[in-house]
């Protein structure tokens, strides 16, 4: 017992002594490997699965991607494909979330250390309070989810499956809509289902409500409850940029591209509007074999993966509201404007730093990840760019090179997956930031630039 105490003592200093970043990092870090070790449990495979894949497959779980490397179905039995279930929706709805939210239930209050912690991972408004936000978090996720469940047992069984077939599939691939993880246990995606409304429908709902984010959530909820309240800013900016993408993307691969073109009526159209919306919520399912896209709107794709949705929410990506703020830096300094504004608003220097640094660390890594994917594998440079795009962006598409990649570009793949879900500005702090560091010692110099 004495030797138990001391354990949980020096775990706890320990755990105090890591900065919020560093905590998040060996928080999902845990997670993943829990899964690992849990998946290589032999009764949990129907046919042996290798330690990599395992690794891969927790990795993609926890991150909410949706890459595989072996089929879900095939490889894992029902309480494999529970695991990763259960790893998805850990990954989904944030570390500690579901934990302190308990927490306030049952004392109303949560530590500093939990706070600092939340604020990390969730970068929120001033408007919105922690415990406004983890409600939100929790309720809106049980309700989309049960809603999700409702609709695909009843498309499920109208499609011939058994009852306990219908009710299985339908509680994974809702939780797996909703979080934007893409895990789905049909080999081939939903492109089985590309012409069936309420599927599509269904889908699309719970990536939309999941990748928006809790923000817009909470912010949506508190302006119809109280009529004092008003949207914020972020959530004006994410709520429209996300339409114009959304639209940006339906009309290039509803006219542009020929596997969809060739298609007629109500099929074209959900198509079209099904791969622009799962790439630009980060869901990762698909309707349509994107290794067949047209270079070009493979480009198009990778442009919405990189994207993104919204901060706080379930998607992966750059994010829309920082690709608002290097926007407006640009927009800004071309118009010889000595402060950075966009639609009639200052935006902080703290959030333009935060977003320049983020959105340069995120395309460096992209670039890094294809140079090393480059020299591994030998597939198409269009194909490579893709996979590390959906790695690092959360989303799981594939052109369908996953399975086949070496060993070397399946380790890259992970690390890609799991910065894109810790986030990169996050992970980059985890790794490199160092406490009280003094600024002042550094003598200013002047750079042309």
């Amino acid at each position: 017992m004495s030797l138990i105490k001391t354990f949980s003592g020096k775990y706890l200093r320990f755990k105090l002594g890591l900065t919020p970043q560093q905590n998040l990092f060996y928080g999902f870090l845990s997670y993943v490997l829990m899964g690992t070790v849990l998946l290589s449990i032999p009764w949990l495979q129907k046919t042996p699965v290798a330690f990599i894949d395992n690794l891969f497959i927790s990795t993609s779980a926890v991150s909410t991607t949706g890459l595989v490397t072996v089929s879900i179905f095939d490889s894992y039995t029902t309480f494999g494909q529970l695991i990763i279930m259960i790893l998805f929706q850990l990954g989904g709805i944030g570390y500690l979330t579901f934990t302190t939210f308990m927490i306030l239930s049952t004392t109303q209050k949560i530590t500093h250390w939990h706070q600092n912690l939340l604020k990390t991972e969730f970068t929120l408004p001033v408007t919105i309070r922690i415990k406004d936000f983890l409600k939100s978090v929790i309720f809106f996720t049980l309700f989309m989810e049960i809603i999700g469940v409702v609709l695909f047992y009843i498309a499920f069984k109208a499609d011939g499956m058994t009852t306990g077939e219908s009710i299985w599939s339908a509680i994974f691939h809702s939780i797996s809509a909703f979080c934007t993880a893409g895990f789905s246990l049909f080999n081939s995606g939903f492109v089985d289902y590309s012409n069936n409304v309420l599927i599509n429908t269904t889908i699309s709902i719970l990536a939309i409500a999941g990748s928006l984010g809790f923000i817009v959530v909470t912010d949506f909820t508190l302006f119809f409850k109280k009529k004092s309240h008003r949207l914020s800013f972020t959530t004006k900016i994410v709520f429209y940029g996300f339409l114009l993408l959304l639209f940006f993307g339906f009309i290039f691969f509803f006219f542009f591209e020929p596997t969809i073109s060739a298609l007629y009526g109500r099929e074209r159209v959900l198509t079209a509007f099904f791969q622009s919306m799962s790439a630009m919520t980060t869901v990762g399912f698909n309707t349509i074999d994107f290794g067949a896209f047209l270079l070009p709107m493979l480009l198009v794709s990778i442009f919405l993966m990189y994207i993104g949705a919204s901060p706080s929410g379930t998607a992966g990506g750059m994010k829309i509201t920082t690709l608002t703020a290097v926007w407006a830096i640009m927009k800004s300094r071309l118009q010889n404007k000595k402060r950075i504004t966009f639609l009639g608003k200052v935006i902080p220097y703290e959030r333009l730093y935060i977003a320049t640094s983020s959105f340069i660390f995120y395309t460096s890594l992209i670039a890094i990840g294809t140079f090393v994917l480059s020299f591994s594998e030998q597939f198409e440079f269009d194909r490579i760019l893709f996979e590390v795009a959906s790695a690092l962006g959360t989303v799981g598409i594939s052109t369908g090179i996953t399975g086949d990649l070496t060993t070397i570009g399946k380790i890259t793949v992970i690390i890609l997956m799991f910065i894109g879900r810790l986030g990169v500005l996050t992970f980059g702090l985890a790794i490199w930031a160092r406490k009280n560091d003094n600024e002042d010692q550094f003598l200013e110099a002047d750079l042309a630039v």
